[in-house]
């Protein structure tokens, strides 16, 4: 409607303002112009008859000459049109036929003769009224409009499809279209993809089609005719320091300059849910760079937490560390921080329930004086501490998945996002033989960066991917490209490419001010989530460092020191010895040779079971808090003792509550003492 109105406008611009006899003439002469041309070639076409019948009457070689040369112009003509529409090519070639057809027969017997005269009289003006005809189509202000492409679609099979109006944009051409009804769908389109971008001697990606929800014959063709990613950009720095998570993390831009951002947590105002993501990108790709961008937004705001594993021992993210809750660096580590995830989530959505939460908002992490969120029964309001959003982050999950299951992460993502926890996971290849199907349906939002052509469909969804997404065609070779799908953007921009910030050497002293400045003024961990972590972890959870001030607590060191060792020197092994208590009584079996016959003597049964809780409490103050019979084998070594008698031993724990089994077989999770007590 609008493209008809604006059509309508300029014809009306076209007619003169005055209506006097001047203004009258006027409007008729500038009318008359464009239809002028017909008839002018009409008067000279019979022109050149008389004059060619006064040359060339009698002679024969003239009238060989005019005939081919009369075949000759028509087929150029036919030849020239072949880049046109074919009812303008057809048209063209009838007219030239018949006007030289007519000029070769005047030539010959004279413009008179016969019905040459009649002919000329009325198939000539048929002709140029059939031009005019088609000149008043071409420009009436009432047509639904069709656009100049239409040649491009009909290169690539779309011929009968009808264009809209086209909205430019800077850097962006976006046009309607209308495919023929019962014989072209939106997937057609999407096949013709890389036809239209050969056409416009552009990059695949440049050229994407949204596909009307509403209908399966319309969409949008949308063209970004110059790649603006081309050009590196330095990371600028946290885009809203002291913000909140719920505020947009903005990560890089998209092809036409507009900011590349997602979101975390929900939002019930603008009807977004909260949402997990998964980074994923081969090697070279910038997942790196990627997952940089997204942890210093995340660090930057003031009411979050998170929580890193990350096997390849923080070598991108060290100078980030000490502005994370908890971080570990792999191994036990990170399958205890799996478990420590698993016990918030009930805790947090407790919690959240208790204060009239639907989901976690940044008002759950203020102290709650509302009395719309309270846990008192009075209704009066509870002051309690709030609850900051929680982000499990697991770098390099494909380490994790490999040890603990391809499923490590499946009740997570099911259950975390109602417990105000996102959690990312990061890897090169997100193919169904690395993690579960109800593990990666349970990842909505993806950053997807370049990889292999063959594994496009494991990182973004067939409906982008058939929009015109292709990190396939990226690879390696563009590193920080990418598509992000996620709640919050509009789905139309799933399939634009965006780029992220580059970090270089330089960002490194800006991480550290930052890491230095969530240690002093960003959020901590609220009571249940600390409580829920330290119930599994024991003291490996010991949340976010306090910011060092140049200035050690000798004292304090020198008295932890003391504890240890007694305040002498004293091995700690040794401290609870008792230099004057007399050594015990020989035993049978201390004076067997140990080399080259059995081991020495095999403890008691009551005496293995107190060895057996002895070694969990040592593996639980190594921070050792998950364990099978595999970590007992020096162990059993040492103390003569079978490993299904170890299994037996940690089934006894389990009955005891000493240990809680993991979703990993043969795994157990070590109680901390205060809490099994």
């Amino acid at each position: 409607m609008a493209g008809r109105n604006n059509r309508q406008r300029e014809h009306e611009l076209e007619l003169p303002s005055t209506s006097d006899s001047g203004g009258v003439r006027n409007y008729l002469l500038h009318r008359a112009k464009p239809h002028l041309p017909p008839w002018l070639g009409w008067a000279g076409t019979g022109l050149a008859g008389v004059l060619a019948h006064w040359r060339w009457a009698d002679s024969a070689a003239a009238g060989v000459g005019m005939t081919l040369a009369s075949v000759a112009v028509t087929g150029a003509t036919w030849w020239a049109g072949k880049s046109t529409g074919q009812q303008r090519r057809l048209h063209s070639a009838i007219t030239v036929a018949a006007g030289s057809s007519w000029l070769t027969a005047a030539c010959l017997a004279g413009p008179t003769a016969g019905p040459i005269g009649d002919l000329y009289l009325m198939g000539g003006p048929a002709l140029a009224l059939s031009w005019n005809v088609r000149m008043l189509l071409r420009h009436n202000p009432d047509a639904a409009g069709e656009s100049g492409d239409k040649g491009l679609l009909e290169k690539v099979g779309l011929a009968r499809a009808k264009i809209g109006a086209v909205k430019v944009e800077p850097n962006r051409v976006t046009a309607p279209i209308a495919l023929e009804p019962g014989e072209q769908t939106n997937e057609d389109v999407a096949k013709s993809l890389a036809r239209i971008a050969s056409a416009l001697d552009l990059p695949t990606s440049a050229v994407r089609y949204l596909p009307d929800a509403g209908s399966a014959r319309r969409g949008e063709l949308v063209v970004v005719p110059e790649d603006m990613l081309a050009q590196v950009i330095e990371w600028p720095g946290p885009s809203n320091p002291g913000g909140s998570i719920a505020e947009p993390l903005v990560i890089g831009r998209y092809d036409d300059g507009a900011p590349l951002q997602l979101w975390l947590p929900g939002d019930p105002a603008a009807g977004r849910n909260s949402t997990h993501l998964l980074i994923a990108g081969g090697t070279g790709s910038g997942k790196g760079d990627a997952a940089l961008n997204l942890l210093t937004e995340i660090l930057s705001r003031k009411d979050v937490i998170t929580w890193l594993s990350d096997p390849k021992a923080f070598q991108d993210f060290a100078p980030l560390r000490p502005g994370l809750d908890w971080a570990v660096e792999g191994g036990t580590g990170t399958e205890v921080m799996v478990e420590g995830v698993k016990a918030a989530i009930p805790a947090r959505t407790g919690w959240l329930g208790d204060h009239n939460y639907r989901q976690w908002t940044p008002q759950a992490a203020q102290q709650q004086t509302d009395p719309d969120h309270t846990c008192r029964d009075d209704g009066r309001p509870c002051g309690c501490a709030g609850m900051p959003f929680l982000v499990a982050w697991f770098e390099e999950a494909a380490n994790t998945l490999r040890a603990l299951g391809d499923d490590a992460f499946t009740g997570i993502a099911q259950e975390a996002r109602s417990a105000g926890i996102a959690l990312v996971v990061s890897l090169q290849r997100p193919s169904y033989d690395q993690m579960s199907t109800s593990t990666r349906a349970s990842l909505p939002s993806v950053i997807a960066l370049g990889c292999d052509a063959r594994d496009e469909g494991f990182s973004l969804p067939d409906e982008v991917l058939a929009a015109g997404a292709h990190p396939g065609a990226w690879g390696n070779r563009r590193p920080g490209y990418c598509y992000v799908v996620s709640p919050g953007i509009k789905e139309e921009r799933y399939p634009s490419p965006g780029r992220t910030w580059r970090f270089t050497a330089r960002a490194t002293p800006v991480m550290e001010m930052l890491a230095t400045w969530a240690q002093r003024n960003g959020a901590t961990a609220d009571p249940i989530t600390a409580g829920a972590a330290s119930s599994v972890a024991g003291h490996l959870y010991t949340g976010r460092p306090a910011p060092d001030n140049g200035q050690a607590d000798t004292t304090a060191q020198e008295k932890d020191e003391d504890e240890v060792t007694g305040g002498t020197l004293v091995d700690p092994e040794d401290a609870d010895i008792d230099p004057d208590t007399d050594l015990p009584e020989t035993q049978p079996g201390d004076d067997t040779p140990l080399f080259g016959q059995e081991t020495g003597r095999k403890p008691t049964p009551e005496e293995a079971r107190r060895l057996f809780a002895q070694a969990l409490e040592q593996f639980e103050a190594e921070g050792r808090m998950v364990v099978g019979p595999k970590d007992f084998t020096d162990w059993c070594d040492a103390h003569n003792l079978s490993r299904p008698w170890v299994s037996a031993r940690l089934k006894e724990a389990a009955q005891d509550g000493r240990l809680e089994p993991t979703n990993t077989t043969g795994r157990w999770r070590i109680v901390p003492a205060l809490a099994a007590a």
